[in-house]
């Protein structure tokens, strides 16, 4: 493919080294970076982006799950030149039409009927956001939330993740209670029917309920555990969650920051594979909305966005800009229905990838809905979470030419694939081989296999 006269041209050798250097020098140290030798990603197109010494490479991962539909997307690039031509910015103290524009749109598919849509810049503004509405509706700090769940890394949205690996502090404004069911194939109901494993998570629910003190506001969760490695309960668990809530009166928070516009192929939200639990009370999106602009927010029932009674704005929160890309991208997705091209692609993706894994022991599971794949590996021999594999399979893909995830709770040892949502069936195969490749290799590599079997006897 030739270079375009916008895309920069190749730094010499070493370049990413020295960007590393000053990296450090002037960033804070928990600020996580991919690979042993990190890389600066300069231009993409479509499903395919360069690294700052002109490598190119398939995109499995988008950004955390954020470039949705592809890479300098026409329409979307279009939209955002032409608003800041006019205007980049005005904040929520006037009216904007892209911002009204989209909340409608949003609005209408959300589900939710009489429903307000309020922008934020991030997921884990939005989350916050619906955490201070819920606390504020329901007059109540307490909020139940799922163990291995993430959601966001501000003070409130840390006080409600139940993964350790991304939750620094045990302070919170919010007292939280960790509920069981987000991880289908660990834990104690593990062992279970999809049937007795929902009556298990509901005992436990209602036992939790009955422990509180006094009312509790909310329960917050991903239809779909996104750092915490794709895991899902079995399809109809929160309607059988709901049941029990609305006893309580406690509201139902959906986080759909990685679930929602149709990833998972099957529903354009996550909260839809619950069947007869209707749509939640409030919703949370971000990330592929703005295939990489800054998007985010909540929406939910009128009586609840409606509640809060003193003023606020949003500086950021709906700039014209990003409000534009959003429309664009949305309009996209739709028009060119990329929910299915998520169920046909992604579904043969996750065929092809169990078909290229079948007898290796080193990988445990392959799971997910649409383009949403987790392949959790394991210590040969054991169910032990093998967290160095997962590393070395992350650099292995990548000198293959392939950029994909990792997550697992507080074990670090699933791979994350999610590509963005125009993936096509060659792109399919091609990554699934690289990935292929790249586990074989790893589950060769007697390093990785000494490690394996020194952890698994001790």
């Amino acid at each position: 493919m030739t270079a375009r006269p916008e895309d920069p041209p190749p730094r010499p050798p070493g370049a990413h080294a020295d960007l590393l250097r000053r990296h450090r020098a002037v960033l804070p140290a928990w600020l996580a970076l991919n690979y042993d030798q990190p890389i600066e990603l300069t231009h993409g197109r479509g499903r395919h982006v360069w690294d700052a010494e002109g490598r190119r490479y398939l995109d499995f991962f988008g950004g955390i799950l954020t470039t949705m539909t592809a890479h300098a997307l026409p329409e979307v690039t279009r939209a955002v030149s032409e608003q800041v031509g006019r205007i980049a910015h005005t904040s929520t103290l006037y009216l904007s039409r892209p911002m009204v524009e989209l909340a409608e749109r949003i609005a209408r598919l959300s589900g939710i009927p009489d429903a307000r849509v309020f922008f934020t810049t991030s997921g884990t503004e939005a989350n916050d956001t619906a955490l201070l509405l819920a606390t504020a509706a329901r007059g109540s700090q307490q909020v139940l939330a799922m163990r291995n769940s993430y959601h966001g890394r501000s003070f409130s949205t840390v006080g409600v993740t139940g993964n350790r690996d991304w939750s620094p502090t045990g302070a919170s404004p919010l007292h939280t209670l960790f509920v069981h069911g987000g991880v289908r194939s660990r834990g104690p109901f593990a062992h279970l029917t999809d049937e007795r494993f929902v009556e298990a998570c509901v005992a436990d629910l209602t036992d939790l309920l009955g422990q509180a003190h006094g009312r509790v506001a909310a329960l917050i969760a991903e239809p779909i555990q996104g750092v915490g490695g794709f895991t899902s309960p079995p399809d109809g668990l929160y309607a059988a969650f709901r049941e029990v809530l609305d006893r309580h009166g406690v509201l139902w928070i959906s986080d759909e920051v990685q679930t929602g516009w149709g990833r998972t192929g099957d529903h354009f939200w996550g909260w839809q594979a619950h069947a007869g639990s209707g749509p939640p009370d409030l919703l949370t999106f971000a990330k592929g909305i703005g295939n990489g602009m800054a998007v985010g927010g909540v929406v939910g029932r009128a009586e609840i966005m409606n509640c809060l009674d003193a003023n606020s704005i949003s500086t950021f929160g709906g700039s014209p800009v990003t409000m534009a890309a959003a429309l664009a991208n949305l309009g996209y997705l739709i028009d060119h229905d990329l929910q299915r091209n998520a169920r046909r692609v992604g579904g043969l993706l996750i065929e092809r990838l169990r078909a290229a894994t079948a007898g290796l022991d080193l990988v445990r599971e392959v799971r997910g809905r649409g383009l949403m794949i987790g392949v959790e590996l394991v210590r040969p021999g054991s169910q032990e979470p093998h967290p160095r594999a997962a590393s070395a399979v992350l650099e292995a893909a990548r000198e293959g030419g392939l950029l994909i995830g990792k997550g697992g709770g507080h074990h670090g040892s699933v791979l994350r694939v999610a590509p963005p949502l125009t993936l096509t069936v060659a792109e399919a195969d091609e990554g699934a081989a690289i990935l292929e490749a790249a586990l074989r290799a790893t589950a060769a590599d007697p390093s990785v296999r000494a490690d394996a079997e020194g952890n698994h006897a001790s």
